[in-house]
């Protein structure tokens, strides 16, 4: 029988090779899309279709999380001038992994994964801090599996599952506070819906690398 498993998804390219390597080592994923911080909605939007489109393809169960950019703002208020990697990350896991927990508690999943796990972009560290205390807070209902989902060949296998999907793949991580590198790309290669945006933000000189970019 196969083991379920609940995966937090952050967007369907960084889905795609651990769902394959889910389904062909015996477990039965179940995809939970919660990610609040994607700005705008237009985006969230977008990256949402592409992930559904890839469960239904792959017949994996999607459930849909509530997107409250509002609400994910309240709590990385503060920390909107850190850099990426930094304290507004951290803060961010935690929104997002507790909603996570919460999901796995309530479907009685006994443990949850993420695709944020697999990102070369991210900190392990911050991930697995703000996993095992969103674990905590269920009371013993879920566990978080640990997972680097870098290694094992996936990142390669990403690729090219993401070339023969012909996914949408950002340019960015999610907020709009990752947004700053993209001011040194032209208004054409951005989506229409960012570009005023991006435009307001001017040429304001930025130390971060373009950490968003996948």
């Amino acid at each position: 029988m196969s083991e379920p498993v609940l995966l937090h998804s952050c967007c369907a390219p960084c889905s795609s090779a651990i769902l394959e390597w889910l389904l062909q080592n015996d477990y039965a994923p179940t995809v939970f899309y919660f990610n609040p911080n994607i700005f705008p909605a237009e985006e969230y939007l977008v990256r949402k279709k592409e992930c559904v489109r890839y469960c239904e393809k792959i017949g994996v169960p999607f459930v849909d999380g509530d997107y409250d950019h509002e609400r994910w703002l309240e709590a990385v208020r503060g920390l909107e001038n850190e850099p990426e990697r930094g304290r507004r990350c951290r803060a961010c896991f935690g929104v997002r992994m507790r909603a996570t927990a919460q999901c796995a508690a309530e479907l009685g999943i006994p443990r949850f994964t993420t695709t944020l796990a697999g990102s070369r972009w991210k900190r392990l560290d911050q991930i697995r801090e703000a996993a095992l205390e969103a674990a905590e807070l269920t009371g013993g209902k879920t566990a978080y599996w640990d997972v680097n989902w870098r290694k094992g060949g996936l990142q390669t296998r990403r690729s090219e599952i993401l070339a023969a999907e012909h996914f949408y793949n950002q340019l960015w991580c999610g907020c709009e506070f990752s947004m700053g590198h993209l001011t040194q790309r032209s208004a054409k290669e951005l989506p229409e819906y960012v570009r005023d945006f991006v435009a307001r933000l001017g040429t304001k000189s930025t130390s971060r690398k373009p950490e968003g970019e996948r």
